[in-house]
């Protein structure tokens, strides 16, 4: 089992920045994809950013590309979402997600363990 616990959710202005963390625990996630998904009010759950288990290639959607940068410290068992340029529809609960498998895939259905979510709420 891999327990996520995302942390550095807030509230933030428009055009600020947020850097979100999720730890894991239980076991290691080297070897795993991780990703960080959304859900924003009345809104499916959607992809947002991943990254495979050695942190090359990372993906992001289109909406967060060239604003949001997703990295991994295996060392300390965490990933990072860092979030810049924040506009009011980037307002969502953040979820981390782990997949048994070393590479991304954008389909939430595809990542055996999430964490709670983190509120963002960005100001306009």
């Amino acid at each position: 089992q891999v327990q996520l616990v995302e942390s550095g959710g807030g509230l933030v202005q428009a055009g600020g920045s947020l850097r979100l963390a999720c730890a894991a625990s239980g076991r290691t996630v080297n070897n795993y994809a991780m990703g960080w998904f959304r859900q924003a009010p009345g809104k499916e759950r959607e992809f947002a950013a991943g990254s495979n288990w050695n942190g090359g290639s990372p993906s992001y959607a289109d909406s967060v590309k060239g604003r949001f940068t997703i990295s991994r410290d295996n060392t300390k068992n965490t990933v990072y979402l860092e979030m810049n340029s924040l506009k009011p529809e980037d307002t969502a609960v953040y979820y981390c997600a782990a997949r048994l498998n070393p590479f991304v895939t954008r389909r939430a259905n595809e990542y055996e363990f999430w964490g709670q979510g983190t509120q963002v709420t960005v100001s306009s």
